[in-house]
């Protein structure tokens, strides 16, 4: 008679964990080393894996150049490089991989293999600049790290760091310093339809701080305080990449921060412009800039072994008070990194599903707070989609001029959200809050976008002949 063994035991051996690598541990490439590091089933040497490293980054950038056309030897790129670099994990190593690859001097071996004349020496970007947007004055606490990070600027002699600040997006003699020309300021009423109003702002530190301040306490979520941070870092670091003639945007977003970003976006109503995320190619005043992320097919995992083995120097990221209860940390958090852990293909699988979207028709038509494509009458599409009160004449319109026509949905989202935070605040009193200086400008070149909206009894009088009398 058979005995009968634990059926817990047996299931636990017949669903046993899989392995972190398939086969063996000798490197996949060189097939002679051992591994030192597994990224998704795959050992790699030290040696194969710097390679990689090197080889995925500047795929990108070299891709970006030429256009694809792999005839072409000479690369020279139209203007200068700029890298955001926010101190954090994934803009340190693409700072070290960038100036490893295009910065460095040649060896003498190199030059005696190909010649001093051989079309390799040029370099493909005459500048580079490395950008630090410090976010210290927006939130209490924060300590301001430039000093920190211009020392760490210091073992890349090649690459010049621009230092800015946050509340430059509120000071106008910030923008008159960079070329734009400012021709006044607007304010939003956050409690009237978003209409908008001028507003006279003063010049200096002290006033773009107070402004900055203002205009992050009244967005009505924290999900909305950290979008708003990461739109306003973005367009200073478009802003100043054009200033500087540089033609190329480089931005250390690792492949694992490119899926929560891309999850994140989605579930906040950007759908129209997810592909932007990827990359996108912006223009002002005849001026092309391309940004690009060279690292989003290197993982997290990847970028913390390359920061580790060549002794990088991580200042970290400034974190936003209150940020671990946005839908950004949580997606990070919560699902991502913890679904990352027993499936290694998940970001790369969302990665890669999301360049497969596209809207069904193009638009021309950008929003005016983040600059990116979106679908025009969001506002309009908005009020007949959803109930926002059961009182008609709550939400009356205003005969001022509205910013809901010049807004994605995703940013009139940021701006309009209902939360228990946001209930709290609600009243009939105005809200005027700034808004950066960049709108102000971009109303000017819209007017007809600004267009005053009709009453009530105005929407009455235009269809009256179309009623019916009771």
């Amino acid at each position: 008679m058979a005995s009968c063994g634990n059926p817990s035991a047996e299931n636990d051996a017949l669903m046993q964990r899989r392995k972190k690598y398939d086969k063996s541990k000798t490197c996949v490439k060189c097939k002679a080393a051992r591994g030192s590091i597994v990224i998704r089933h795959a050992v790699y040497c030290r040696d194969c894996f710097t390679d990689l490293l090197l080889y995925r980054s500047r795929r990108i950038l070299d891709l970006s150049v030429h256009g694809g056309s792999g005839k072409k030897r000479i690369m020279k790129a139209p203007g200068n490089l700029m890298i955001g670099y926010s101190g954090g994990l994934g803009s340190s190593v693409l700072l070290d991989l960038v100036t490893r690859t295009y910065f460095t001097d040649r060896s003498e071996e190199f030059v005696q293999r190909s010649g001093m004349n051989h079309p390799r020496h040029t370099r493909v970007w005459e500048n580079a600049y490395a950008t630090y947007i410090d976010i210290s004055a927006a939130f209490e606490g924060l300590q301001d790290r430039t000093e920190e990070a211009r020392s760490c600027m210091t073992r890349y002699p090649n690459i010049e760091l621009v230092s800015l600040r946050l509340e430059n997006v509120f000071d106008a003699s910030w923008w008159r310093s960079i070329g734009s020309k400012p021709e006044g300021s607007l304010a939003v009423d956050l409690n009237d339809e978003l209409a908008l109003s001028h507003l006279d702002l003063a010049d200096g530190e002290d006033a773009s701080k107070r402004a900055l301040r203002q205009y992050l306490s009244s967005l009505p979520t924290q999900t909305a305080v950290h979008s708003a941070v990461q739109t306003l870092i973005r367009m200073l670091l478009l802003h100043t990449a054009v200033s500087r003639g540089c033609s190329h945007l480089a931005l250390g977003t690792s492949l694992t921060s490119l899926s929560v970003s891309l999850i994140a976006s989605i579930s906040q109503g950007g759908g129209f412009a997810v592909r932007e995320e990827l990359g996108e190619d912006w223009e002002k005043e005849g001026a092309k800039l391309r940004i690009l992320r060279p690292l989003h097919e290197i993982g997290m995992k990847e970028c913390a072994a390359w920061a580790w083995w060549e002794s990088l120097p991580v200042v970290g990221k400034q974190k936003i008070p209150g940020g671990k209860n946005g839908i950004t940390s949580l997606t990070k958090v919560d699902f991502i990194v913890g679904l990352e852990k027993d499936y290694p293909s998940t970001v790369s699988t969302i990665a890669r599903t999301c360049a497969k979207l596209a809207p069904k028709q193009v638009s021309e038509f950008r929003c005016a707070l983040c600059q990116r494509p979106a679908q025009p009458d969001i506002a309009e599409w908005k009020g007949k989609t959803s109930i926002r009160s059961l009182d008609p004449d709550e939400h009356a319109p205003s005969a001022n001029p509205s910013l809901s026509s010049s807004l994605c949905y995703a940013c009139h989202t940021t701006l309009t959200s209902r939360s228990s935070r946001g209930a709290a605040t609600q009243s009939d009193s105005p809200l005027r809050v700034p808004l950066p200086v960049w709108i102000a400008d971009d109303q000017t070149h819209r007017s007809h976008l600004r267009e005053a909206r009709l009453s009530r009894e105005q929407m009455k009088a235009t269809i009256a002949d179309c009623l019916l009398d009771e």
